[in-house]
C-alpha cells in the first residue's frame, strides 16, 4: 500500500468548492493554497479523485518540494526526489508545463530544461545507464514555483478533467466542464429544483447538472496516464473505483433541466453532447432567445455563462443583452440566478446589484459569479431566501 501527498489544481475561485468535494470522498487536507488542493490518500484515493472530482484539472502526485533561488539550486533539489520510486528505466518523461509566481526563477523553459537534466542524471545513477531510450509509458511532471518555493508533481492524468469523453462538438466560446461542474455547485441547487440556462451553447452546464442528478461519475467514461502505472496503482484499484461508480448510478428520475440558445446548430450540438453523455433523456433544449425566456413554475434557477463583449463589435449588443436577461428575470417567479461574466457592467445593465459575488479565472480571463439570490419554498409556507 502506497501513502501519496496528491495535488488537486484548480480553477482560482473554485477552492472552497473542491475542498468540500476531496473530504465528501473521505480523505484528509493537507493544505489549501490558491488553486490547488493537497490531501493524503493511497493507490484507491488515486484512482477515485481522477473519476470522481467534478471540480479538479488533474489530480498530481507530489515527488516533493524545495527551496530554490537559483538554477544551481533548482537542478539539486530535482536530483535529490526519489524519481526511481516512479519512472521506469523505460518510461518517457518529461516537466509538460511550469509556473512561476513571485520567485527569483521566472524562466518556464530554462526551468523545464535544467528539471529534466537533474531527472536524467539522477536515474543514471540509480538504473547505471548514460542513455535512456524512453519507448515507455508516459510519466508528465508538472512544478510549481511560488514565492522561491518548488513543489513537483507527477501527473497521474494526462489530458485534463474536464474533457469528461462526452463534448465531441463545441460552441465558440465553451465553458470548461469542470468550472461548470463548480459553478453549479456553488448554488443550492438539487435534482428536485428546476435548472434552465438560456445560453447554453454546447450544453455543458445543463449536461453537467443532469450528470449530477443521476450521480453519473465524470471520469467513468475516460482514461488516465496513470492506468498503465501498475508499479503505481495495480489494474485492481481502477477496477474498484469504476465499479463503485457504476453502482452509484441512477437514472430512475425525472428532473427539469432546460438549456435553451437562440443558433438551431448550437441546439443541435447540444444535444448531440447530451446523448455521448448518456443523459439526453433528462434534459430539454430547445431554440429560444433570451426575450422568450419565461417559465410557469416558481422556484427555480437561472445558471448561466452569457455573452461577455469581449470583441469591439459585440460593445453595442452586450448591454442590451443583459438589459433583456434582468428584465426576463424579473418576470420570473420567486427564482434565483446564478450567472458568471467579465462584463464590466452586468449588474447596472440586468438593473439589481447582486446578492453575492465571487471572483473567478474563466481561464486568463477574470470574471465575476454573480448570485441573485431568491426565496426558496418552505414547509411552513414562509420564503426563507438562500444565502
Amino acid at each position: 500500500m502506497h501513502r501519496f501527498e496528491l495535488i488537486a489544481p484548480c480553477y482560482f475561485g473554485m477552492e472552497s468548492v473542491l475542498k468540500r468535494e476531496i473530504v465528501d470522498l473521505g480523505y484528509d487536507i493537507t493544505e489549501t493554497a490558491d488553486g490547488r488542493i493537497t490531501f493524503l490518500g493511497d493507490e484507491e484515493a488515486l484512482c477515485r479523485a481522477n473519476i470522481f472530482l467534478r471540480t479538479a484539472k488533474r489530480i498530481l502526485i507530489k515527488v516533493g518540494s524545495f527551496h530554490a533561488e537559483t538554477f544551481e539550486e533548482l537542478f539539486q533539489g530535482t536530483r535529490d526526489l526519489p524519481w526511481e520510486e516512479y519512472i521506469p528505466v523505460n518510461g518517457k518523461f518529461w516537466v509538460t508545463k511550469a509556473a512561476s509566481v513571485k520567485s527569483k526563477l521566472f524562466s518556464l523553459p530554462d526551468i523545464q530544461s535544467i528539471m529534466k537534466k537533474a531527472m536524467v542524471e539522477r536515474l543514471k545513477g540509480i538504473y547505471r545507464k548514460d542513455w535512456f531510450e524512453e519507448d515507455g509509458d508516459s510519466f508528465p511532471v508538472r512544478v510549481f514555483l511560488m514565492k522561491d518555493e518548488v513543489t513537483v508533481g507527477l501527473d497521474t492524468t494526462g489530458e485534463s478533467l474536464h474533457k469528461r469523453g462526452y463534448r465531441k462538438l463545441t460552441a465558440k466560446a465553451p465553458i470548461a466542464e469542470n468550472l461548470a461542474a463548480g459553478l453549479i455547485m456553488l448554488t443550492p441547487w438539487n435534482k428536485d429544483r428546476i435548472l434552465v440556462d438560456p445560453f447554453c451553447g454546447s450544453g455543458t452546464i445543463p449536461i453537467e447538472s443532469a450528470m449530477m442528478a443521476a450521480g453519473i461519475a465524470p471520469g467513468m467514461n475516460r482514461s488516465f496516464a496513470a492506468q498503465k502505472w501498475h508499479h503505481i496503482a495495480a489494474k485492481r484499484y481502477w477496477y474498484d473505483a469504476l465499479d463503485e461508480a457504476r453502482e452509484m448510478i441512477n437514472m430512475n428520475i425525472d428532473p427539469d433541466i432546460q438549456g435553451y440558445d437562440i443558433d438551431n446548430e448550437m441546439v443541435t450540438i447540444a444535444r448531440e453532447n447530451a446523448r455521448a453523455a448518456g443523459v439526453d433523456r433528462l434534459i430539454h433544449f430547445q431554440r429560444r432567445g433570451i426575450d422568450q425566456l419565461s417559465h410557469p413554475k416558481k422556484y427555480g434557477f437561472l445558471i448561466t455563462n452569457p455573452p461577455y463583449g469581449e470583441r469591439l463589435q459585440d460593445k453595442k449588443q452586450i448591454s442590451m443583452i443583459y438589459r433583456t436577461i434582468g428584465q426576463r428575470f424579473r418576470e420570473l417567479d420567486f427564482w434565483s440566478m446564478y450567472l458568471i461574466s467579465a462584463y464590466g457592467r452586468a449588474e447596472q445593465d440586468i438593473g439589481r446589484k447582486a446578492d453575492k459575488n465571487r471572483k473567478i479565472y474563466n481561464g486568463m480571463i477574470k470574471a465575476y459569479y454573480y448570485q441573485f439570490l431568491g426565496p426558496k419554498p418552505s414547509k411552513s409556507g414562509k420564503e426563507t431566501i438562500h444565502r
